[in-house]
């Protein structure tokens, strides 16, 4: 049976504040937990007007504090900006609120422009090392000691305690792929991002490749997903238009608030009515069922036991909503809550 999870980017409203956007992603991740979805994720990116989540390890704690069941996560740290060994107390401490429900999920893009890149971490060359900082950071998130000579040896990254977040490696291309394979890690695909493209050949690439590791004994992948379901078709294309003028804007160049989809659409040429219809033909958007089988129909085709679904409206409420229906069609609720809950202690 298919399971569901959630990405949530704590997007931007046109005409809304900034801060709203955090605090309704804290609201949409205690309903999905109700709602019986398996993970809930957060992105980190930095110095764009449209998406407001920035700190991940700071968003997660405030979730871990909000829910007891459902599984939480990253997608992702960014890592090169940062020290491996400062993650790893940042996902232990989050591990010790919520034991057992943690995924740290990395990337090596920069979540930003070049400029902000730069003041995040002025070393130019420090996505180049990130296989080692992934493979470090494991070993300190884990509790195992790196060898006499190496920088780390006899430092501990604490809190410790008998479980420990479990790494997942995210990416839009081959190398995150081949990497997640050759340490036998668990692989998601921003298949929202790259709109699908180089997906099939990544998950190839992985599962062909993939190396048992002491943390996973076979391949585990996923892919990231935008849907949005609604209670009429005509709502749910309706609503869509706002995330389709933004990518049409990004491609521009230029990144904006949501719009609402009065907004969206109303000063568009024909050619960029015709490049949001385009958009139309293989969206994860309609009712419930209509959605769902799409889904079901991508993740067949794709071999998959999982997606995660992100879902941008420029109004919390019909986000709130599709989420809902979604769990309502999938029968989400029945399914989590026949497993036992994770107490914390």
């Amino acid at each position: 049976m298919l399971k569901l999870s959630v990405l949530d980017q704590s997007v931007v409203s046109y005409g809304q504040p900034q801060d709203a956007a955090i605090r309704h992603t804290l609201n949409l991740a205690q309903c999905c937990e109700a709602w019986g979805y398996d993970r809930f994720w957060v992105s980190e990116h930095h110095n764009l007007p449209s998406i407001a989540g920035t700190a991940p390890e700071v968003l997660l704690a405030a979730i871990a504090a909000r829910t007891t069941r459902i599984r939480l996560g990253s997608a992702g740290v960014m890592l090169p900006h940062y020290a491996p060994f400062k993650v790893a107390e940042q996902f232990r401490v989050l591990d010790a609120l919520a034991p057992g429900r943690i995924d740290l999920g990395l990337g090596r893009a920069p979540g930003s422009d070049g400029r902000t890149s730069q003041l995040l971490n002025p070393d130019r060359y420090a996505s180049e090392r990130f296989p080692q900082q992934v493979m470090e950071l494991q070993a300190w998130v884990t509790g195992q000691d790196f060898p006499a000579g190496h920088p780390g040896h006899g430092v501990i990254a604490q809190p410790t305690g008998v479980t420990s977040p479990s790494l997942w490696i995210l990416g839009s291309s081959n190398y995150g792929a081949q990497l997640a394979a050759h340490l036998g890690l668990p692989y998601a695909f921003a298949y929202f991002f790259s709109d699908g493209v180089g997906c099939e050949q990544a998950l190839d690439m992985y599962r062909s490749h993939f190396k048992p590791s002491p943390y996973l004994d076979k391949p585990q992948a996923t892919i990231c997903v935008s849907a949005l379901a609604a209670d009429t078709e005509e709502q749910a294309w309706f609503q869509f238009q706002s995330r389709a003028r933004w990518r049409l804007e990004r491609n521009r160049g230029r990144v904006t608030a949501l719009l609402p989809p009065e907004m969206a659409t109303a000063d568009l040429s024909l050619q960029d009515a015709a490049a949001i219809e385009a958009m139309r033909d293989d969206a994860l958007v309609g009712t419930a069922a209509q959605a769902a089988d799409k889904m079901r129909a991508l993740s067949a085709s794709l071999d998959l036991d999982e997606l995660v679904v992100c879902t941008w409206v420029h109004d919390p409420v019909v986000q709130l909503r599709s989420f809902e229906l979604l769990s309502q069609v999938f029968s989400l609720k029945t399914r989590a809550f026949e497993q036992p809950e994770v107490a914390l202690v």
